[in-house]
C-alpha cells in the first residue's frame, strides 16, 4: 500500500487529503472489491470499517417496520459510506448497500476517527461532505415529496452519472423503483418517455445518457443545489 500514490486514487475525498493526512490514512487502507448488493451497513447493527468508494454507486435506504422502504442518498467515488461514521455513532438506523458493482478502500472506523480527531485539516475536509450528504438527503425528501416521476427519475439517472466513469449506468427496473418507491411500471413507461425524447437509451440491466442537458433541463429544480453545495463545500484547505 505505500507504494500507492495520491494520484491513484479515484476517490475525492481521499485525492483531497493534504501529503500528512494522505500519509496518515494509506496504510490503514485496504483495497476491497464491492460487488452489487454489497452491504456496508444494516440497521442497527455496529459497522466496524469505512469505505471509499473508487467506482460504482451505493445506495443509503431506509425501511419501515412495515416494509416501506426508499433511497434517500446516493454515494460514489464521491464520498464514504457511512457518511456519518466519524462522529462516534458505532450503528446506523437505515442500510447502505452497492447498487452497481465497484471497488474501493476500506479503514477500520476507530483508525479513521483518530485520524480525524487529531488533524484540523481531515476534519475540514470530511465535515464538508457530511454537510454535503445532509443536504443531498433533505432534496431527496423534497423531489420525493414534489416532483413528478419523470423529474424524480431524471434527478437519479443525473446524480449516478455524476459518480460514474461513463455514460452506461447499470440497474434493473424493479431496484430503480425500490429507490424511488414507485411502481415498476412506472418507471418503465417513465424510461420509454425519456428515451422517446432522445435524453438516453435503455438497454438490458443499463441505460445509456445521450443528452445530459436535456436531463438536467426536465429535472429542473429537482437537481442542482445538492451537487453546488458539494463542489463549493467540498474543498481541500490548501
Amino acid at each position: 500500500m505505500s507504494l500507492l500514490h495520491q494520484r491513484d486514487f479515484q476517490n475525492k475525498l481521499l485525492r483531497l487529503l493534504t501529503d500528512v493526512d494522505f500519509r496518515t490514512l494509506v496504510g490503514y487502507l485496504e483495497p476491497i472489491e464491492l460487488p452489487r448488493h454489497f452491504v456496508f451497513a444494516l440497521p442497527n447493527r455496529i459497522t466496524e470499517h469505512t469505505y471509499f468508494l473508487e467506482s460504482g454507486i451505493c445506495s443509503v435506504v431506509v425501511r419501515s417496520s412495515t416494509g416501506l422502504e426508499a433511497e434517500v442518498c446516493i454515494i460514489g467515488s464521491d464520498g464514504m459510506a457511512p457518511p456519518t461514521s466519524v462522529l462516534g455513532a458505532t450503528s446506523v438506523p437505515f442500510e447502505i448497500t452497492m447498487q452497481t458493482e465497484g471497488s474501493g478502500y476500506r479503514i477500520e472506523t476507530a483508525q479513521l476517527i483518530a485520524a480525524y480527531n487529531a488533524s484540523v485539516s481531515l476534519r475540514g475536509i470530511i465535515n464538508r461532505y457530511i454537510h454535503t450528504a445532509a443536504v443531498q438527503t433533505a432534496y431527496s425528501a423534497f423531489s420525493n415529496a414534489n416532483h413528478q416521476i419523470e423529474q424524480r427519475v431524471a434527478r437519479w439517472i443525473l446524480m449516478c452519472h455524476d459518480r460514474s466513469l461513463t455514460d452506461t449506468i447499470r440497474f434493473t427496473h424493479a431496484s430503480l423503483s425500490e429507490m424511488l418507491a414507485v411502481r415498476r411500471q412506472s418507471v418503465t413507461t417513465c424510461l420509454h418517455l425519456l428515451e422517446g425524447k432522445q435524453l438516453v437509451r435503455s438497454l438490458r440491466g443499463a441505460i445509456v445518457v445521450r443528452d445530459r442537458a436535456g436531463l438536467e433541463k426536465l429535472a429542473g429544480d429537482a437537481y442542482g443545489v445538492p451537487e453546488h453545495e458539494y463542489n463549493q463545500f467540498v474543498k481541500p484547505d490548501r
